[in-house]
């Protein structure tokens, strides 16, 4: 182990201060966008919202949410498991109803990201 003086140590704090760790890039290079103390995971996404509350403001939808909690199944403790196995969780990005009063779940998605099989539709 190397010793240093308190001025080379301070002068080592300062020089990480100054070029501090770059933030790790999304996977799609989507960048988030903070609006009206809300955070939007994409610049697509932030767009959406706009759309959706001047929609809302012309009485097209009601009842807008952004990133509305879903529990799709609940924690549980297996049989000889220490801890609980947490619940199943699923952020939708917006919620509204529609004038027909439909419940619209809506997940604003890239190009890149739709071409995933994982994040296609399946129809039955």
């Amino acid at each position: 182990m190397n010793s240093m003086s308190i001025e080379q140590y301070r002068r080592e704090i300062l020089k990480q201060n100054e070029n501090p760790k770059v933030a790790k890039r999304n996977k799609f290079n989507a960048q988030k966008v903070d609006l009206d103390g809300m955070t939007f995971d994409s610049k697509k996404e932030h767009r959406r919202y706009i759309e959706l509350k001047a929609m809302q403001q012309r009485g097209e939808i009601f009842g807008l949410e952004h990133h509305t909690k879903f529990e799709l199944a609940p924690k549980i403790k297996l049989e000889g498991e220490k801890r609980a196995k947490p619940a199943l969780r699923y952020f939708a990005d917006f919620t509204y109803y529609i004038s027909t009063g439909e419940y619209i779940v809506e997940d604003v998605k890239s190009a890149a990201t739709r071409k995933l099989a994982s994040y296609r539709t399946k129809n039955i």
